[in-house]
């Protein structure tokens, strides 16, 4: 694992623990305090992990729709010139995939546009993955517990 990667998961860890922290009702079971899914050799964890791990990716997956949103307004407002309430506009259409609201006059503008959209499509994937996360392990781990079980 890279230093880049091991950073990245800490930082992940970190928020992680601290959401989960905030709307923990009862104690984690030993295999969750490490912020990562259980092994294939544990058991399945319990549906109330389970939702634990849907929220904290949701919300991770909204903090990063939220910093991307922020880099579209102020990219949008300095570069092209479009009072704030547009570039909002302008951004949130890009960043959700519908395409552009405001038209773009400037060479920097349109620049920034160019990229602003390549940037959103990987942040819109990425986010998916995100949040289909949990769902995709927990259904992987039962396939392979049924596995070892036959």
């Amino acid at each position: 694992m890279s230093h880049s990667t091991r950073y990245v998961s800490i930082l992940y860890c970190a928020l992680c623990d601290h959401v989960v922290k905030r709307i923990q009702t009862e104690p984690l079971p030993p295999f969750q305090n490490n912020c990562m899914y259980e092994h294939k050799k544990q058991k399945l964890a319990p549906m109330s992990v389970f939702y634990q791990r849907v929220l904290k990716n949701i919300l991770f997956a909204f903090l990063i729709l939220g910093i991307c949103l922020v880099i579209g307004i102020a990219g949008y407002h300095y570069t092209a010139g479009v009072n704030w309430i547009d570039s909002l506009h302008n951004a949130s259409m890009i960043l959700s995939g519908m395409g552009p609201v405001v038209e773009i006059t400037n060479v920097q503008g349109k620049i920034f546009s160019s990229f602003y959209a390549l940037f959103s499509g990987v942040v819109f994937i990425t986010n998916i993955g995100i949040i289909l996360a949990p769902a995709i392990h927990r259904m992987y781990h039962r396939l392979h517990l049924e596995d070892e079980g036959s």
